[in-house]
């Protein structure tokens, strides 16, 4: 029997690959084996229950204070020795981390086929994202299958000389994830539901935790979120804030006296999405953030410089505002009391998805498996 390896490491990516897993394991034709290389153990280990995955291996990978070098070099022994026993016939990984980088880079040494979910994401900075602008567009040389989540990241393969038949435009399994948690309950006996559930209080979701967003930009951008709750001492603004003690630090030095500033810790898929749900406003460094929001018709504030999904920004879903304090408190100013603007970039509707990503993808791989020279027709495709 054929087997398919499914590989993540960190939170975004289970969540991310979790719709292809569901999808994968309704076949039975091939044996699926799920693989959790554990970049972010905690934050990844609360999500396997609420996605109902069960990995087959653990690598745990993760050690206390190893710089990018380190855990690229960790992930790419312990990779080896997994992909050694498995012996898969193809290797799926997510998006842009330094375990889709490093488990990419092993199986292309072991001549196993990669298969790329969210190929062609494109910054156009090699900096900005760092480093994950770098990862997606070497996994990008290195795979033989291009899941695309939009047109606009297929065109970002083909500039880059990827053959157009092996690209695959899919939506972005973000969507399907995100629709099958909308309709769980949020667990009412956690303290943070009172918070999001306070029908008294409008509610603004504050996320930031990306590594070229630590240091004097952070703080910027902090600032201006600050002087924002400032003025809007009757909105709660909530923090479910990064572990990383970088990020904790600073966020404790500029929210730590503001009386309607939220800072807990982070949140569970379920009561996260539930806050992306009832957020008047979301201002995030988060990439994954700018497809979900829309899809609850929640404006977004993108404390970055560049975006990679830049479909959120043509569609008047999203505003780069970068992390000028000045910039992000205009911004949010303007959307929470211009009905008007607010109005236009409320709009319901994600340009990156329609809840069947998973399943295209399964189909496509279940067709290269069996040989197939056809994997999805246009008319299949997202």
């Amino acid at each position: 029997m054929k087997k398919v390896a499914v590989i993540f490491g960190t939170r975004p990516e289970v969540i991310k690959m979790a719709p292809v897993i569901w999808e994968l394991k309704k076949c039975d034709t091939f044996r699926t084996v799920v693989i959790n290389a554990a970049q972010h153990r905690n934050m990844l280990d609360q999500m396997l229950p609420v996605l109902e995955i069960e990995p087959d291996e653990d690598l745990d990978v993760m050690i206390r204070g190893q710089d990018l070098s380190g855990l690229t070099v960790n992930i790419l022994h312990n990779i080896t020795q997994s992909l050694k026993r498995i012996k898969p016939d193809l290797l799926l990984v997510q998006g842009d981390t330094t375990t889709v980088f490093a488990s990419a880079l092993s199986a292309f040494y072991a001549g196993i086929p990669v298969g790329h979910v969210e190929a062609g994401l494109r910054s156009g900075n090699m900096l900005n994202p760092f480093p994950e602008e770098a990862n997606r567009k070497l996994v990008g040389t290195l795979s033989h299958l291009h899941f695309a989540p939009t047109q606009r990241a297929k065109e970002n393969l083909i500039q880059e000389n990827i053959p157009s038949d092996k690209i695959f435009v899919t939506g972005n399994t973000v969507i399907d994830a995100l629709l099958a948690t909308a309709n769980k309950n949020l667990d009412n006996n956690l303290s943070e539901s009172l918070i999001i559930n306070n029908p008294q209080k409008l509610l603004v979701l504050i996320t930031s935790y990306r590594r070229e967003s630590w240091g004097e930009s952070m703080h910027k951008s902090f600032k201006g979120i600050r002087k924002l709750a400032d003025r809007f001492d009757h909105i709660n603004f909530l923090f479910p804030v990064h572990l990383n003690p970088v990020v904790r630090e600073v966020a404790q030095k500029v929210f730590g006296n503001a009386e309607n500033v939220y800072m807990i810790r982070p949140l569970d898929y379920v009561s996260f999405v539930h806050a992306m749900k009832k957020a008047v406003l979301i201002i995030t460094d988060s990439g994954g953030i700018q497809e979900e929001a829309p899809a609850f018709g929640t404006p977004v504030l993108v404390m970055r410089d560049t975006t990679e999904r830049q479909e959120a920004i043509d569609s008047g879903r999203a505003i780069l505002v970068g992390s000028n304090p000045e910039t992000i408190y205009n911004a949010g100013a303007a959307l929470l009391t211009d009905r008007d603007m607010y109005a236009k970039m409320s709009r319901q509707g994600s340009p990156f998805g329609d809840g069947k990503a998973g399943q295209r993808i399964a189909k496509a791989v279940l067709r290269w498996l069996a040989g197939s020279t056809s994997l999805l027709d246009p008319s299949e495709q997202f």
